[in-house]
């Protein structure tokens, strides 16, 4: 088959946040165009994919929740000019108020509880929902995690999802994506009008399997996403996500592990100038690593706050045949930059490449695939040797 090598995106590397974010530090960076190439895409077939299921061996049985529930944290109440009329209730809105840019928490906390919080922290367009599940119907990483003894706290961001309410009135697009974002998160990419996977793929397959991916997809609220403005505000989500982390702190006595996730990696690392409770930071392939000597970085230096940075596969110059490969080698060089620093200075910081450890085929949405589990324990290895 035949496809187009997509050059790197610049909407792309907006979202990722490689073209700023705020006052974390980060610094603007373009993507350069590559020069377009004929190149062969391998659809993984049924077979293939019922070897690797077969391999899958998640832990199954009652899980025991003791306590859970959902709050809100963070935000601001803004007020409107003027005096409220209770006589014209339904239309006025002089002096009224609304509650905006929090973010909202579901948790759950296991009968047998013994590890750190963990709070997860979705990317562009996902919410929660993303920790909670995979595309077939497989437990998510919130419930492998909750097997494991931590209690899990799953933030819907400012302006996304369960905490829509904004201050910032944005655009939502009716435009078509899902074959942009499918080849961008490095599944595979869309040809002869078919979706089709790379070579080795751990993504479950199936069309039901696709219709329940792409409706995760959850538009921002405060993002004018049809001018392609991706103007994701991440001085506010930090602010929230570290309300957040001080709430849990307050209910349970104990520092959090904060997981993100690539948009979300970019305001998981700002959440630290808002809070001294990160324990650690969990990133999954984020959109950068914190700019080095800005306060962000110099803020996680203090705090001890030990990092580790997963990638997982289809990265890097050698695969022709995945259009994104070099857009998430530049990602990924960021982290090797600001690890090489990092520990340099006294830090604690890794990267992990799942391929070099054995573990391949995995998209930007490793945590839903057919080995998650796989993958979730190697986490929780990271944690046991690096977190107290």
């Amino acid at each position: 088959m035949k496809k187009r090598l997509a050059a790197g995106l610049l909407s792309a590397m907006l979202v990722f946040g490689l073209m700023g974010c705020g006052t974390s530090g980060q610094t603007s960076q373009q993507a350069q165009a590559s020069e377009t190439e004929t190149i062969e895409t391998v659809v993984t077939d049924t077979a293939q994919q019922e070897d690797q299921a077969s391999e899958v061996t998640q832990e199954t049985g009652s899980l025991v929740i003791a306590e859970q529930g959902i709050f809100s944290a963070g935000g601001t109440v803004i007020t409107s000019e003027g005096t409220f009329d209770p006589d014209n209730y339904y239309t006025s809105r002089e002096g009224s108020t609304s509650h905006v840019d929090h973010a909202n928490v579901y948790y759950q906390i296991p009968e047998e509880e013994t590890g750190l919080p963990m709070v997860f922290l979705h990317g562009y367009g996902q919410s929660r929902v993303a920790w909670m599940t995979t595309p077939d119907g497989r437990e998510g990483w919130s419930d492998l995690f909750l097997r494991m003894g931590h209690s899990v706290w799953l933030i819907d961001q400012p302006r996304r999802g369960e905490a829509g309410q904004t201050s910032v009135a944005g655009t939502i697009s009716t435009e078509p994506s899902d074959q942009t974002w499918y080849t961008q998160f490095r599944i595979g990419t869309y040809l002869n009008d078919e979706f089709t996977y790379n070579e080795g793929s751990q993504f479950p397959q199936g069309e039901d399997v696709l219709d329940q991916f792409f409706s995760q997809m959850t538009p921002d609220t405060g993002m004018d996403s049809v001018n392609g403005d991706q103007n994701i505000d991440t001085t506010v989500v930090a602010q929230a996500v570290a309300a957040a982390i001080d709430e849990i702190y307050e209910r349970t006595g104990q520092d959090s592990i904060l997981v993100t996730h690539s948009q979300g990696g970019i305001p998981g690392w700002e959440t630290v100038l808002y809070t001294d409770h990160v324990a650690a930071i969990v990133a999954i392939e984020p959109g950068s690593a914190a700019t080095v000597d800005s306060d962000v970085y110099n803020a996680l230096l203090e705090q001890d706050i030990p990092i580790t940075f997963c990638y997982g596969d289809y990265i890097g110059e050698e695969y022709t045949d995945v259009p994104a490969a070099m857009l998430w080698s530049y990602m990924a060089s960021t982290a090797d930059s600001f690890t090489e620093a990092y520990n340099a200075a006294g830090g604690n910081s890794t990267v992990v490449r799942l391929p070099e450890e054995g573990i391949t085929g995995n998209s930007h949405f490793m945590f839903q695939e057919l080995n998650n589990d796989v993958i979730a324990e190697h986490v929780e290895a990271w944690i046991l040797e690096n977190v107290s």
